[in-house]
């Protein structure tokens, strides 16, 4: 039990110290970054832009830092013969290996469980307030339970579009409900269609009841009722998907509501359902980086080359990660299913680690 606790505390230590140099440098790269795209800002508000990105672009770079730990980790151990006196006592050196295991797994259990809300809240405001110094604009797009919200502008004041559902490619809106406001928020018209088709530089609606919504009006008495109308408008198809987000700006025990909001609204959810399996396949993606570390770095030092073993298994760490993430296209494309895109590469990964383990440790 000692021997396991020093090397879960090695190997914790030594992960959180690659972490804090990463982090610092990610940091000030950016901050160069940023000095640059916003030359007009005062810097504590590039300050606070930069400390905005760095939890997500540490959390992106997670698996690269758990295997140069492990690798630091099992080239010390091995260099200093310790890993030698273990197998001398009668222990494995499989058995070794139990506690930076445990250790991988509960990193990536917090991770998952901590720090993915906190990187979701802080990548959201990130890009919220980069867009906002840009002129961008906030999200034009909402889903909530009871449909999906859509607001666009014009020099004449704001309209809010509220659908029951859409088609999957925004296209189309079913039970369509615009309302228009005026430059200081007052309701000027209400229309509401069967239908909204967008098309270029107009919404095309079907069978639509306009109410006017002006003051001393009867607008029950004077709605009119058109077979087809067109309403102006300067959204197009791609600025209302690309307001859905990223799946990285929402907390992952929020994703299953959203994803399942955005199937009843008409939306495929397959990007959004990809990425939660991986969240929760990362803990074991991670035990097999360790694993696939240990198995090329933890014998002697003078039994093998060290720095052809030590490039070999970043080489192959880094090889996964990609097949990873090529797989995680290939998921959100729909040309693979959701579970075999999101936990056939860390299975694999962690069959082929202990496939190279046991290989070595007959050898």
């Amino acid at each position: 039990m000692i021997l396991h606790l020093y090397f879960a505390r090695k190997f914790l230590w030594t992960f959180l110290a690659i972490t804090f140099v990463f982090m610092v440098l990610l940091a000030l790269i950016d901050l160069v970054d940023e000095l640059q795209d916003f030359p007009d800002l005062p810097f504590g508000e590039v300050l606070e832009i930069v400390l905005l990105n760095v939890p997500h672009a540490n959390y992106e770079i997670l698996p690269l830092v758990m295997i140069l730990a492990a690798v630091a980790l099992f080239l010390r151990l091995a260099r200093s013969s310790e890993l030698v006196v273990v197998r001398a006592a009668g222990r494995s050196a499989l058995g070794s290996l139990l506690a930076p295991l445990t250790v991988a797994a509960m990193i990536g259990v917090l991770a998952i469980t901590v720090f993915n809300p906190l990187v979701a809240a802080s990548s959201k405001r990130y890009n919220d307030v980069v867009n906002g110094h840009l002129g961008g604009g906030t999200s034009v797009l909402a889903i909530a339970s009871e449909g999906l919200w859509l607001r666009q502008g014009s020099p004449d004041g704001q309209t809010v579009i509220h659908a029951v559902r859409a088609s999957s490619d925004v296209s189309t809106l079913f039970g369509a409900t615009f309302i228009s406001f005026s430059r200081d928020g007052q309701p000027v018209e209400r229309i509401v269609a069967d239908r909204a088709v967008l098309a270029q530089g107009q919404w095309e609606l079907s069978n639509a009841k306009v109410w006017n919504l002006a003051q001393g009006v009867n607008s029950e008495a004077e709605a009119q009722v058109k077979p087809s109308l067109a309403i102006p408008s300067a959204l197009t198809q791609d600025r209302i998907i690309d307001s859905f987000g990223k799946p990285e700006y929402i907390a992952l025990w929020d994703l299953p509501r959203f994803i399942n909001q955005l199937e009843v609204a008409g939306f495929s959810a397959r990007r959004y359902a990809v990425w939660y399996q991986m969240e929760l396949a990362r803990p074991l993606f991670l035990v097999a980086l360790v694993m696939v570390a240990a198995a090329f770095t933890m014998r002697h030092a003078r039994l093998n080359n060290t720095g052809l073993s030590v490039l070999i298994a970043v080489m192959l760490g880094f090889t996964l990660h990609y097949i990873r993430n090529f797989a995680q296209i290939l998921g959100e494309n729909g040309q693979i299913p959701i579970y075999l895109a999101a936990w056939a590469p860390p299975v694999a990964s962690f069959m082929l680690a202990i496939g190279i383990l046991l290989h070595l440790e007959d050898g």
